[in-house]
C-alpha cells in the first residue's frame, strides 16, 4: 500500500529534518508531495508554496510549529488524510481536537524514526 505523504513545512536546506524525511520517503518508494515557504526541488520532489488540492493523501507529516500550522487547519481537513504525524516540536492540542472532530487519526512521533524502523 502506498502511503502517499504530504510533507508540510518542507525545506530545501539539507540539514532540516523535513528535507531528510523527503529523501527517506523517496528511498522507501512512498509517493511524496511537499509544501514549504520556498519553491524548489528535493530528491526529485517539487516543493510548492500553495495549498494545492491533492487526492489520496494517506499521511500528513508536520514540520511546522503550532503557530504556523493555523493557516493549514482547513487545508489538512480538506485532504481527508488517514493520519497526521506531529514530529517533535510540532505538538498541537488545538489541532488534535480538530482532527478528532473530523475522524482523522494522529500521532506524535518522528517520521524519520518510523521510516527507519519500518513502522511508517
Amino acid at each position: 500500500m502506498n502511503k502517499k505523504t504530504l510533507v508540510l513545512g518542507a525545506s530545501l536546506k539539507p540539514g532540516r529534518y523535513s528535507n531528510y524525511a523527503i529523501h527517506k520517503l523517496v528511498e522507501k518508494h512512498i509517493e511524496v508531495v511537499a509544501i514549504g515557504n520556498v519553491t524548489g526541488e528535493v530528491a526529485g520532489i517539487k516543493i510548492d508554496t500553495e495549498k494545492l488540492p491533492h487526492e489520496d493523501i494517506h499521511t500528513v507529516t508536520l514540520y511546522l510549529n503550532p503557530k504556523n500550522q493555523v493557516p493549514y487547519y482547513d487545508y489538512i481537513r480538506s485532504l481527508k488524510p488517514k493520519r497526521v504525524i506531529f514530529n517533535p516540536g510540532t505538538e498541537n492540542p488545538e489541532l488534535y481536537k480538530l482532527l478528532k472532530e473530523n475522524d482523522i487519526d494522529f500521532e506524535t512521533a518522528c517520521s524519520l524514526v518510523l521510516l527507519s524502523t519500518n513502522q511508517y
